[in-house]
């Protein structure tokens, strides 16, 4: 059975006092006794109530609510929010989760859907890999592992470019010179600088890079499997293969077992993130590691520094990237 929601007037009757006194002690006004406003917050957490979210934001234009606006959860999701989680504590914050779980046919412009319908109730929000440049909101925003020319929001993302150079050159270094790329969405600014550091580091190396060698997965599984399909059907196929992110590392791999060929005795694989999964992979992941869970930390810090009106002008925050070496990747046999 369906439990009432408590009401402000049970609580005033429980209290021996009127609702616009509970009210007062709600809302921190003056004129209510100190004895009579302990006696009213003890009923109101006897009986468990709440007030409004959406009258309280009326009345006092702050909902102390910032939401997270996620596609879907997905491994570099999940890190992230927990990241956000250790940000919120003891800030007087509280957290909502906002996700269409990656069912909507239409996923261009899912953030404007997403905002428009927690107007009103956030302090401001998190923009996890957003779709469009433009999303008009009332309140402050933060977008995590931006778009090209979102110049006009605060963002938060790792240096994918020097990431991607460093994953590059290591193969180069262990020999490879027919190096596979598989990209994320082209949309995402994190996707361009990968391309662009695997593209820079063939550069360095004096390596041209084989146009037939480079894909797009959309940091996908299914769009990773077909590009890796793709690769490794070539008729002078890869001897590694750079991911521009673990899920499509992880997914390279098992298309690889699943021709008959090793990782990495006939076939070097890397990653880009550091997700949990990536070590625990048969064999474990060599990867670069963006620190997810920081980016959901800053992230968050950056948003109430915003709702506070603290910052000037348009904050840009850069997270550093390291290569983590395991099992994965081997140097080319002569």
């Amino acid at each position: 059975m369906t439990r009432q929601r408590i009401t402000i007037a049970e609580v005033a009757t429980a209290a021996g006092v009127s609702v616009a006194t509970v009210s007062k002690v709600i809302n921190d006004r003056y004129g209510v006794a100190d004895q009579t406003a302990a006696r009213v917050r003890d009923v109101i957490e006897r009986l468990g109530y709440e007030s409004s979210l959406v009258a309280q934001s009326l009345r006092s234009r702050r909902t102390n609510v910032i939401g997270v606006l996620l596609w879907d959860f997905e491994p570099f999701s999940a890190e992230l929010l927990k990241g956000a989680a250790q940000a919120i504590r003891d800030t007087g914050y509280e957290l909502v989760i906002y996700s269409g779980g990656g069912l909507s046919r239409t996923r261009t412009g899912w953030e404007r859907r997403y905002l428009s319908r927690m107007s009103g109730l956030t302090d401001g929000a998190i923009l996890v890999t957003p779709t469009v440049v433009d999303v008009p909101y009332t309140s402050p925003v933060v977008a995590v592992d931006p778009q090209p020319g979102m110049s006009g929001t605060p963002t938060v993302d790792s240096d994918s470019l020097t990431g991607a150079r460093l994953a590059t050159e290591y193969l180069l270094g262990l020999g490879h010179r027919r190096i596979g790329f598989v990209g994320g969405r082209a949309d995402l600014e994190s996707a361009r600088r990968r391309e662009q550091g695997y593209r820079e580091a063939h550069g360095s190396f004096g390596v041209l890079v084989d146009p037939d060698l480079v894909r797009v997965g959309h940091y996908e599984e299914e769009g990773a499997r077909l590009a890796a399909r793709a690769l490794l059907a070539h008729p002078d196929p890869p001897t590694a293969v750079f991911a521009a992110n673990d899920i499509m590392a992880m997914t390279t791999s098992r298309v690889a077992a699943s021709l008959g060929l090793r990782v990495p005795d006939d076939l070097s694989v890397i990653g880009f993130d550091n997700i949990p999964e990536s070590a625990l992979n048969e064999p474990p992941l060599t990867t670069v590691e963006q620190p997810i869970q920081r980016m959901g930390y800053e992230a968050i810090r950056l948003l109430i520094s915003l709702i506070a009106g603290r910052p000037d002008g348009v904050p840009h925050l850069t997270l550093p990237t390291k290569l983590i070496v395991r099992q994965s990747c081997r140097a080319v046999h002569r």
